[in-house]
């Protein structure tokens, strides 16, 4: 996978890649990286890269000659009259945006597959729309909040996609994490069996891992019914539960409204 940033800020982003799991994966060869600053692209001395919107209102828009210039020294296209691009594009290009689709993990999946993402960073309020509409694949948000930092929502995308990527990550772990299954990760301990006056559960130290099995599936549901009901309406509305885990829903949930 290669990540292209395009950022106002790249040494935000540098400092990410250089450390933690994300420097093993980049010297194993599994991530690339490239930060392209914006103000490279500038068209006058002062690296002038922002300007008032047209219409008035408060802030500062980010200018289209350098942002479109940064977009295709990292191989991005432009499209014919917002249309379609000239040719087979080479990396997908997302724009961070508030306004964008709320980013999810089966958008981290999906996105997880491309051979590399072109990431654009926006900041003060926002990008002009022609660039939107000339380069932009996807308009994607890190939540139903606004960030002064484009970098920090890249940096989201980065890290939930680079860690499904062959090779990062244990496949077994991913298997089992919140979201996995429509069911959030059941909870998880490990030494001393006794903290602050809190047991770690018996059947975690019964080693009967069929019990073991059924407890964590147990909580898993128990814990998505009181933090995520949404996600237990999704499941069963795409009928992707088993027959153990529909019984448990009825189960627990009727303990739930009592």
């Amino acid at each position: 996978m290669q990540y292209t940033v395009i950022s106002l800020f790249p040494e935000i982003i540098d400092a990410y890649f250089a450390a933690s799991l994300m420097a093993k994966a980049v010297s194993r060869g599994i991530v690339g990286y490239r930060g392209v600053n914006i103000r490279d692209f500038a068209l006058d001395k002062r690296h002038t890269c922002d300007d008032a919107p047209y219409g008035g209102g408060p802030g500062m828009l980010m200018l289209p000659e350098p942002l479109g210039r940064a977009l295709e020294s990292a191989g991005a296209q432009r499209r014919i009259a917002g249309g379609e691009p000239p040719g087979p594009a080479k990396h997908r290009v997302v724009y961070l945006s508030p306004s964008g689709r709320p980013f999810t993990q089966a958008m981290a999946t999906e996105l997880a597959r491309e051979s590399g993402l072109i990431l654009l960073c926006g900041r003060y309020e926002g990008i002009d729309q022609r660039i939107i509409d000339l380069y932009v694949d996807d308009e994607v948000s890190a939540g139903d909040y606004v960030l002064s930092s484009g970098e920090v929502a890249a940096l989201i995308l980065i890290d939930a996609t680079y860690r499904l990527l062959e090779r990062v990550i244990n496949a077994e772990s991913l298997a089992e994490e919140s979201f996995t299954g429509n069911l959030l990760e059941y909870p998880q301990y490990t030494r001393p069996e006794i903290y602050a006056t809190l047991r770690v559960p018996e059947v975690l130290l019964s080693g009967h891992h069929e019990n073991i099995r059924r407890w964590r599936r147990e909580r898993q549901v128990e814990k998505t019914l009181a933090l995520r009901p949404d996600m237990i309406r999704q499941g069963e509305d795409r009928g992707i539960f088993d027959r153990e885990t529909r019984e448990l829903i009825n189960v627990l949930g009727e303990k739930k409204e009592v």
